[in-house]
């Protein structure tokens, strides 16, 4: 089982954290505690899996990418 974890913007700084793969999550949340070696969560994190908004508890499985990010702005 191999599951992409990635991580964007200010998010991947702070952590100083590269993308990696991961062996098994079952839930994305599970995954973020596996590639952070438990770090806490920054407030209003949003996750994506396979391209698509998610929450923490959704499940993950083989072959999946997640996506950590803080919230977007523009304009």
């Amino acid at each position: 089982m191999s599951i992409q974890v990635k991580f964007f913007a200010s998010l991947k700084e702070t952590l100083n954290i590269d993308d990696h793969d991961i062996k098994s999550a079952t839930t994305a949340g599970e995954a973020w505690d596996i590639a952070t070696t438990n770090a806490e969560r920054p407030d209003n994190l949003l996750v994506a899996i396979n391209l698509e908004y998610a929450q923490f508890e959704s499940t993950v499985k083989d072959g999946d990418e997640i996506a950590f990010f803080p919230p977007v702005t523009g304009g």
